[in-house]
């Protein structure tokens, strides 16, 4: 990555993170969240401790990582039949 890449990036990633109309511990909870359903590990450590400087309690990202499951393994149920459907079973 080019240096003007790098800092285009790093401008990006605090932009984004930065309070608005979500304050930055949901944002890093989002951010989490999108890591753990994309499996990158960097993502999700570095994003778990900022969100937890950013004041995010163990039972919120419990309840987070509920909704990654619902929605990471969720949709898996319902596209799953369609391949079933598809095969003719």
């Amino acid at each position: 990555m080019t240096p003007e890449t790098a800092a285009a990036f790093k401008q990006l990633h605090h932009a984004s993170l930065a309070a608005n109309a979500l304050d930055t511990k949901t944002k890093e909870l989002i951010a989490v969240a999108c890591g753990v359903t994309r499996l990158c590990e960097g993502c999700i450590v570095h994003h778990t401790k900022a969100a937890k400087t950013a004041g995010a309690t163990l039972q919120e990202l419990h309840e987070m990582l509920d909704v990654c499951t619902m929605m990471n393994g969720g949709p898996a149920t319902i596209y799953g039949k369609k391949a079933i459907d598809a095969y003719g079973l």
